[in-house]
């Protein structure tokens, strides 16, 4: 086991506890997403948890925020802020709220509604163009997000602005909040409208770290274009009875079913 798919396995564990304690939901989006997220801020992203607003960071953005555990998680694990402060997540009062929150230290921009991480991330992408800067733009969204308009009139403008420094990788984990994404509204042929609008496109495992690390790592694949990665995933990644059923957007484990969780993912 790397660096990074040990990441991954303390991010699933300390979600499933979050949510658990919580009596939150969403936790099969943050298990789908595990993956991507400890691969870009266990290897990929120019982050310093010492320095969490260094002007030369690369910047992340969590379109999809209800999978906001899995960040968290990330964050505590990599030193932005102790690991007990978990705990507090879904509590009154708490900045760690339960949908992503720019008041818990490394985190860029607050998220809830869907539709608004990638245009944001576009504005970011432009400023660190126009002012010559070198960090990076990475944001991750849901599949089911896409049927939000703001993320193509996005899609259409950072192609225009040759917005190279700007990486949407996007959670295609084929599931949203009550069926699958083909019944809700088809997103296919989705490579073939991003390369339409100008884009430059890899479809990964988003489950597979050597093949997530080469493709977010070696973005911009084409100078000028904007890079999207379309992440095939598995929604509730890692635990036997939440992979694959939309259940677990909404549902939280109980005692026995945390129980069986952990076991399976080795503790």
């Amino acid at each position: 086991m790397n660096d990074t798919q040990a990441l991954a396995l303390t991010i699933r564990r300390h979600a499933l506890r979050m949510v658990h304690l919580a009596k939150a939901s969403h936790i099969g989006s943050a298990l789908s997403i595990a993956d991507i997220v400890a691969v870009l801020y266990g290897d990929v992203m120019n982050i310093d948890p010492a320095d969490p607003r260094s002007p030369a960071r690369d910047r992340f953005i969590l379109s999809k925020g209800h999978a906001c555990v899995a960040v968290y998680a990330a964050l505590a694990a990599r030193g932005f802020f102790p690991e007990a402060q978990l705990e507090r997540y879904g509590k009154d009062h708490s900045d760690m709220m339960s949908h992503i929150s720019h008041k818990v230290p490394g985190v860029e921009f607050s998220t809830g509604s869907l539709g608004h991480g990638l245009p944001f991330g576009v504005g970011k992408a432009l400023a660190a163009k126009r002012r010559c800067a070198a960090w990076r733009t990475f944001v991750v969204l849901s599949d089911g997000e896409w049927g939000e308009g703001s993320n193509w009139e996005a899609t259409m403008f950072a192609s225009h602005h040759q917005l190279d420094n700007l990486v949407a990788v996007i959670d295609y984990n084929k599931l949203q909040s009550l069926r699958s994404v083909a019944e809700t509204l088809a997103l296919e042929p989705l490579a073939d409208k991003f390369r339409a609008f100008g884009w430059a496109v890899q479809e990964v495992d988003g489950h597979d770290h050597a093949v997530l690390k080469r493709s977010l790592s070696g973005a911009p694949w084409q100078p000028g274009k904007p890079s999207v990665v379309i992440a095939h995933t598995t929604k509730g990644k890692g635990v036997s009875f939440m992979e694959n059923t939309v259940k677990w957007h909404y549902s939280n484990p109980n005692d026995a079913q945390l129980a069986q969780a952990l076991a399976e993912l080795g503790e």
